[in-house]
């Protein structure tokens, strides 16, 4: 697969600096008591969709008291019973690929606001089914490199299981490792024993196409997609947008 852009480092950046703490928290919970309930149960060792939970919450600072408690008050069987999951699909600016994965007690008024942020944001809102061909789930892993030989852990994540890792470019940080979804842990635990810092690891939607993006169309999505992952509701968005480094950088400021 080709190399990632910076765009994604920047987005991760941004996400850590600019995130109002609390709406962070309430979204890792969310995912917490979804995970308890439709995942198979309180105990993170028998529920991998609670460990990814837990561990992306831990990775956010979110305090272990308040995740334990998260998951006591889930496990009760009141916690998030009107919760539901749902992917809304659309087109950004220059024809990519959106897709936004939501949880939302209240589906009308979460329908209405996607459907604005679209209609504001040179968007448009499809159908059910309009572009999630385009994607894939599929494990992700970041590697910090911290003086490692890429080539040498590429070599170590394939033994351990890994399907594909992004080529590396001069001055990357990092290296991003693809997996089977349920693979993902065995692959992370693995590395972990080789000690190497994991940076992330998630079961996510991966394009299996990407579409490149001028300058107005590049910004005009950024915009876009920070809007919708504004929104309460909102958990993931996922796009096949391809957006050159300086175009990112320019977005970022």
């Amino acid at each position: 697969m080709s190399g990632h852009s910076k765009w994604h480092q920047i987005r991760r950046q941004k996400g850590v600096n600019d995130s109002k703490r609390g709406q962070l928290f309430t979204r890792l919970g969310r995912e917490i008591v979804v995970a308890v309930r439709e995942g198979g149960g309180p105990d993170p060792d028998a529920n991998f969709r609670l460990r990814m939970a837990v561990q992306r919450a831990r990775e956010a600072n979110m305090p272990m008291e308040n995740i334990e408690r998260t998951i006591k008050r889930a496990s009760g069987g009141g916690e998030g019973a009107n919760l539901e999951e749902i992917t809304y699909e659309g087109y950004a600016p220059g024809g990519a690929a959106i897709m936004v994965q939501v949880m939302t007690d209240n589906r009308n008024r979460t329908a209405a606001e996607i459907r604005n942020v679209f209609n504001k944001n040179a968007g448009n809102l499809g159908e059910v089914g309009c572009v999630d061909w385009i994607f894939e789930q599929r494990g992700i892993i970041g590697v910090s490199l911290d003086g490692h030989d890429p080539d040498e852990l590429t070599l170590e994540a394939i033994d351990a299981g890994a399907e594909d890792v992004d080529a590396y470019n001069d001055g990357d940080e990092e290296l991003t490792i693809y997996t089977a979804p349920a693979d993902l842990d065995t692959v992370r635990t693995a590395l972990e024993a080789k000690k190497y810092t994991i940076t992330r690891a998630e079961s996510t939607l991966v394009p299996k196409t990407k579409i490149d993006l001028a300058e107005k169309e590049g910004l005009q999505t950024l915009r876009l997609i920070d809007r919708l992952e504004d929104l309460d509701d909102v958990q993931n968005v996922y796009t096949n947008a391809e957006i050159a480094d300086e175009i990112a950088e320019k977005y970022a400021g």
